[in-house]
C-alpha cells in the first residue's frame, strides 16, 4: 500500500461519524446493511450520512451495491486487511518487540 492510500483512508476514519460508521459495518458482515438501515441504528440524519459514506467511498472502506431500489454498504474488509497490514508490518523492525501477525480472514 502506498503511504498517499494509507494516510487517506486513516484520514477518513480519522472523523468519529465516519469511524462509527465504519465499525458499524464491520460489524454487519458480509451481506452489509441497506443505507435506510445504517441510518437508523446510528441515528443520524440522510444528508449526514451520505456526506460520510461518500467519504468512505472515496477512499475504498466501503462499497456500495443496488438491491433493487435498495442501497447496501458494505465494509470492504480487503482494504481493511490492507491498511491494517500496511499499520503493523514493520512493527519493531529495529528494534527489540515481537512482531505482530494479524490473522488472515477467510
Amino acid at each position: 500500500m502506498k503511504l498517499d492510500d494509507a494516510a487517506a483512508r486513516l484520514e477518513a476514519l480519522g472523523n468519529p461519524t465516519r469511524l462509527k460508521i465504519y465499525r458499524t459495518l464491520v460489524r454487519a458482515g458480509a451481506e452489509g446493511l441497506p443505507v435506510g438501515r445504517l441510518q437508523s441504528k446510528l441515528d443520524a440524519a440522510a444528508s449526514t450520512l451520505s456526506h460520510h459514506l461518500k467519504a468512505l467511498v472515496v477512499v475504498g472502506l466501503v462499497t456500495q451495491t443496488r438491491e433493487g431500489t435498495t442501497l447496501v454498504c458494505h465494509a470492504n474488509y480487503d482494504v481493511m486487511r490492507d491498511l491494517l497490514g500496511y499499520m503493523v508490518e514493520e512493527c519493531c523492525a529495529e528494534g527489540s518487540c515481537a512482531p505482530v501477525v494479524l490473522p488472515k480472514v477467510a
